[in-house]
């Protein structure tokens, strides 16, 4: 009888909810459509029925290796900024590029991290050169934190030649694809992050 069940279908010659042995055409396009394996129903270790939620264990599988690479390429930005500066530093030299002037409270809400944790990464940007920090006029007790002219050079020429390469990369795709994809993205970390 395995011989007689067509490639898609399961034994009794239905096709699989969600179908077939590649990911969709959107699934395809939006994985690049070939680093993925192929998202077909997974059978458990021990069993022989199909698991049902493939479309959760197919999203788990693509996001961790979207974070593996993002991670790696975090890496390389933070390298291509300043050879000495941390991986986990670069995210809060794009979020000064992009919002400007910050206390050091908000940017410790905005990573994720305790006061301590701040302090020691912004003190080692401030020593590279790339931020400044001044006491906050609304609040003595507090800091406002900002790039310097050079931490701006360097950090906007990174992220333009990073621009350029996802242009190239997705040049296939329709700015439609792109905006939709963006979409999705601040959707799941909305919901991710609660």
């Amino acid at each position: 009888m395995g011989a007689d069940v067509h490639k898609g279908e399961d034994r009794n010659g239905d096709r699989p909810s969600g179908g077939g042995d590649r990911p969709s055409g959107d699934a395809e396009r939006l994985s690049g459509g070939g680093d993925a394996a192929p998202a077909g129903d997974a059978v458990p270790a021990g069993g022989d029925e199909p698991v049902a939620d493939h479309e959760y264990l197919s999203l788990e599988r693509e996001l961790t290796f979207l974070l593996r690479r993002a991670r790696a390429n975090q890496g390389e930005m933070a390298r291509e900024v300043h050879p000495d500066l941390e991986s986990a530093a670069y995210g809060l030299l794009v979020r000064l590029e992009e919002y400007g002037r910050q206390r050091a409270t908000e940017l410790a809400a905005y990573i994720g991290v305790g006061k301590a944790t701040m302090s020691r990464q912004l003190r080692a940007l401030e020593d590279l050169g790339l931020i400044a920090r001044e006491p906050d006029p609304a609040d003595g007790r507090a800091w406002l934190v900002d790039l310097t002219d050079e931490g701006r050079r360097r950090v906007t020429h990174v992220r333009e030649a990073r621009r350029a390469r996802y242009v190239t990369q997705l040049s296939h795709w329709d700015r439609r694809e792109v905006a939709e994809l963006a979409r999705l993205l601040q959707q799941l970390n909305g919901v991710i992050g609660k």
